[in-house]
C-alpha cells in the first residue's frame, strides 16, 4: 500500500509543480502588464523590477494555487483512468477514496499553507508592491498625475490639467494649481498656466514644476471670510512667462500606519476582524442618532404614555377638528412627509455608503477564510472528474479546469458584490462558492466511485423514446385494422 501512495503522489506532484508555475508565470505577466507604462523606460534599476516582480508573484500565490490543484488532479487522475491503471486499481479491490487518501491528505496541507499564505505573506507583499508603485511615482513624479481631474497626493496642493504628453508623459497642457502651504491660516494661491513641464533630479525630494505663459492669484487678507466677504477682498494677479514651483514629494513615498490599517488587502485576518469591530461601532451609533433625530422632528418627545383622557376623541383624527382646521391639519401633514422622504432618501444614500464600507472588510475576512479551503474543494471537483473523462494530457484537462474554476470564480466575485451591495450577508457571499461546488464535488466523487458517467443522458432520452415507440405502436395497429 505504501507502493501505492507513493505512486499517486507522484503522479500528481510532477504535474502540479509544472502547472503551478506555468499558472503563477502566466498571472505575473499579467498584473505586470497592467503595470508595465509605469516601469518601462522611466530609469528603475533591474534590482528594482526583479524585486517588483518577487511581490506580484507573492501576490499571486493564493490564486495559482488552486488552479494548478485543479488542472493537475484532472490530468493526474484522466492519465490513470486513460493508460486502465485506474481499472486495474479497482479490481484489486481499492475504492477511489481509498486511492485518493494521501492526495486528501496533501490538498489538507496545502489548505493550511495558503491560508498562512493569506494571512501573512500576502497582505506583506500587497504593502510592499503599493509602496514600491508609490516610490516610483515618486522618481517619476509624472506618473502619480492623472488628466482631467484634481490631484490631491500632495499635501497642501490640488494640481489639475487638461492632457498628458511627451515622451516621459511630463509635459501638461492648461494646469490648475491650487495650494495652501500654511494649512488653513491663509487664503488659497491659485496659478494657471497654458503649458508645464515636470522634472525631477534622482535623489532629490522636490518635484519641480516649471509653468509656462500664465497667471498667478493671491489674496492680501490671510483671514478666513465668508463667500460675499471675499467678493470684496483685496487682490493680485500677475503675469508670467515662466513660473517655477518647487514641491515636496518626499511625503509621496511613505505610507504611514493609517494608511496601512486602511487598505483591506494589507491587513492580516485578525487586523480584518478588528477592523470591522471598530467600523461598526461608529456605524450603529450613527443609525442610532438618525432614527432618534426622525423620532424627534416627528414630534414624538417621549414614548411613555400619559394620562390623558382619549375616550372622547374621534379615532378618526380630521373628525375632531372643523373645516379649516382639517385643511391645515392635512397640510402640515403633507409637507412633513415631504421632508421626512427626502431626509429619508438622502440617509438611504449615505447608510448606503457607510454599509458598503464595513461591507467591504467583512466580505474580505469570509473570502479569504473561503479561499484558504478553495485548494480542497477544487480538489473534490478535479479528481473524480479526472477519473470520468478519462483522458489525460494536458490540452482537454486544460480547458476542464478552465471552465471550473471560471465558474468557481464567478460565483465568489457574483456572492462579493452582492454582499457589498447588502444583498445578502458578508458571510454569505465570503463563502458562496464553496457552498454551490462543494456539494457537485461530492456528487462527482459519488457518480465516480460507482463508474458513471457526469450525469445519465438515458435519463432524459428514455421517456421521449418510450413516448415515440409508443405512437408509432398506435399509428401501426390503426393501419393494420
Amino acid at each position: 500500500m505504501k507502493i501505492l501512495n507513493k505512486y499517486i503522489l507522484k503522479s500528481f506532484l510532477i504535474p502540479f509543480l509544472a502547472t503551478f508555475f506555468i499558472i503563477l508565470f502566466v498571472l505575473v505577466m499579467q498584473m505586470l502588464w497592467l503595470q508595465f507604462d509605469k516601469i518601462a523606460g522611466k530609469g528603475i534599476g533591474l534590482g528594482h523590477i526583479f524585486k517588483f516582480l518577487g511581490y506580484l508573484a507573492q501576490m499571486q500565490v493564493p490564486l495559482a494555487l488552486p488552479i494548478a490543484i485543479l488542472l493537475s488532479s484532472i490530468m493526474a487522475l484522466g492519465t490513470l483512468s486513460e493508460n486502465y491503471e485506474f481499472a486495474a486499481i479497482k479490481s484489486a479491490g481499492i475504492s477511489l477514496q481509498r486511492f485518493i487518501r494521501p492526495l486528501v491528505i496533501l490538498m489538507v496541507v496545502l489548505s493550511g499553507l495558503n491560508f498562512l499564505f493569506l494571512n501573512y505573506a500576502f497582505p506583506r507583499a500587497a504593502f510592499k508592491f503599493k509602496n514600491m508603485l508609490v516610490d516610483m511615482q515618486k522618481t517619476q513624479p509624472a506618473l502619480a498625475l492623472v488628466p482631467g481631474t484634481f490631484n490631491t497626493e500632495i499635501p497642501g496642493y490640488s494640481i489639475k490639467f487638461a492632457e498628458k504628453y511627451g515622451k516621459d508623459d511630463n509635459l501638461l497642457k492648461d494646469v490648475h494649481i491650487y495650494y495652501d502651504l500654511n494649512k488653513g491660516k491663509a487664503n488659497t494661491k491659485v496659478i494657471t498656466a497654458k503649458k508645464g513641464i515636470i522634472t525631477n533630479e534622482e535623489g532629490s525630494k522636490y518635484m519641480t514644476l516649471v509653468l509656462k505663459n500664465g497667471y498667478h492669484y493671491d489674496e492680501l487678507d490671510e483671514k478666513r471670510k465668508s463667500y460675499k466677504q471675499q467678493q470684496n477682498m483685496p487682490a493680485t494677479k500677475a503675469h508670467f512667462e515662466e513660473y517655477i514651483v518647487n514641491i515636496d514629494i518626499s511625503v509621496m513615498g511613505n505610507m504611514d500606519a493609517k494608511d496601512y490599517k486602511e487598505d483591506r488587502e494589507m491587513l492580516s485576518l485578525n487586523q480584518l476582524n478588528y477592523y470591522t469591530d471598530s467600523l461598526k461601532l461608529p456605524y450603529d451609533e450613527f443609525i442610532t442618532t438618525k432614527a432618534k433625530n426622525f423620532i424627534s422632528r416627528a414630534g414624538f418627545k417621549t414614548i411613555n404614555k400619559d394620562s390623558t383622557d382619549l375616550s372622547s376623541i374621534n379615532e378618526n383624527i380630521l373628525e375632531n377638528y372643523d373645516t379649516i382646521n382639517k385643511v391645515k391639519v392635512i397640510n402640515n401633514a403633507i409637507e412633513f412627509s415631504k421632508r421626512s422622504l427626502e431626509d429619508i432618501n438622502g440617509f438611504r444614500k449615505l447608510l448606503k455608503n457607510k454599509q458598503k464600507f464595513l461591507n467591504v472588510y467583512n466580505v474580505e475576512f469570509h473570502r479569504r477564510l473561503a479561499f484558504s479551503i478553495a485548494c480542497l474543494v477544487l480538489f473534490f471537483i478535479g479528481a473524480p472528474l479526472g477519473s470520468i473523462i478519462r483522458k489525460g494530457g494536458f490540452g482537454f484537462p486544460m480547458i476542464m479546469a478552465i471552465i471550473v474554476f471560471v465558474i468557481y470564480f464567478f460565483i465568489s466575485t457574483f456572492g462579493k458584490n452582492m454582499a457589498h451591495s447588502s444583498t445578502i450577508t458578508a458571510a454569505l457571499g465570503g463563502w458562496l462558492s464553496t457552498i454551490v461546488l462543494l456539494p457537485l464535488g461530492f456528487l462527482l466523487m459519488r457518480r465516480a466511485t460507482k463508474d458513471k458517467g457526469i450525469f445519465n443522458i438515458d435519463v432524459f432520452l428514455q421517456p421521449i423514446t418510450n413516448f415515440f415507440k409508443k405512437k408509432f405502436k398506435i399509428k401501426k395497429s390503426n393501419s393494420i385494422k
